[in-house]
């Protein structure tokens, strides 16, 4: 099993060096999974676990003070199972495998897509808020009432793309500011077979019930039988030119993952001056490409 995962593309992180041992962690895990499906969920669940990350625990907070997960994942097959704007689950990639399997469907939200989880034994009702997250929020003085009127209060907050949330809407950082470090995802082979998935807690600031790329397929994720790729960023410009698909195209043309992922973020952000990332998984090599400060991945075989 070969597998690599990402931890978000965004600012640079102030201590990398954990961070990055909960990458080597999480691959490892994945690695040892029988497959790629298994890895990429089993992966995934080591960072939806740490606060470090913006997925699961720790996830970035709505308008409305909640957090909520959105996840997706696909295999080479063409299996595809994807949820969205759930409070209180920790581990939305898991809740995103239950759609993939036990349903017709490809995609289910909100609160049936919790009560969907927790009948097939996915944990709901946690408690993903933390600390620093709720203290970010409440200083910056939560809004009340309508849409209209979270929508006034976000529209110097929610970031611009050129950061991950929290900034100005010039872009400019100020020192309230802390990314999100947006999504994390894992891309992972036996060989054989692709599995890609991604899973986020969305961008700070965003207006209740807002759902980025993540569980779109082919935005936030997306796999063939050349291989899968992994997107993680400004959610609503990955999603507006569906760059994992275009990434898997480029493996589908003959380019090697690594030049996928490169030729894939150039035309991302010739088409959208935004900021972004990319894991790519083919059936030699193994690549990823961001034009943000850092994006931290980590790889593991069991090869």
């Amino acid at each position: 099993m070969r597998v690599i995962l990402h931890g978000g593309a965004g600012g640079a992180p102030d201590e990398p060096e954990p961070r990055q041992a909960v990458l080597d962690e999480a691959a490892e895990a994945g690695a040892a999974a029988s497959t790629p499906l298994d890895a990429v969920e089993a992966g995934i669940r080591v960072l939806e676990s740490n606060p470090r990350f913006n997925a699961g625990v720790g996830g970035a907070v709505q308008s409305d003070g909640v957090v909520r997960t959105d996840a997706g994942a696909m295999t080479s097959d063409r299996a595809v199972g994807a949820v969205c704007s759930m409070p209180g689950v920790e581990h939305a990639i898991s809740a995103a495998r239950v759609v993939m399997e036990e349903t017709p469907h490809v995609f289910v939200s909100g609160e049936h897509a919790v009560d969907l989880a927790a009948d097939f034994g996915v944990e709901t009702g946690v408690d993903l808020l933390t600390d620093e997250k709720r203290e970010r929020y409440e200083a910056e003085a939560p809004p009340e009432g309508t849409p209209s009127e979270h929508l006034e209060w976000l529209e110097t907050r929610f970031g611009s793309g050129s950061d991950q949330a929290g900034g100005s809407a010039s872009g400019e950082r100020s020192e309230r500011d802390a990314p999100d470090h947006d999504t994390v995802g894992a891309v992972a082979t036996d060989g054989e077979t692709f599995a890609a998935a991604t899973s986020t807690g969305g961008r700070s600031f965003a207006l209740a019930g807002r759902v980025g790329d993540v569980p779109q397929v082919g935005s936030g994720f997306f796999c063939t039988d050349a291989g899968g790729a992994s997107a993680t960023g400004a959610g609503e410009d990955i999603a507006r030119v569906t760059l994992t698909r275009r990434a898997v195209d480029l493996l589908e043309e003959g380019l090697g993952a690594e030049a996928a992922a490169d030729r894939a973020m150039a035309e991302f952000e010739d088409v959208t001056g935004s900021r972004a990332g990319v894991i790519v998984c083919g059936d030699e090599e193994i690549g990823g490409a961001f034009n943000t400060e850092a994006m931290q991945t980590s790889v593991a075989s069991s090869e």
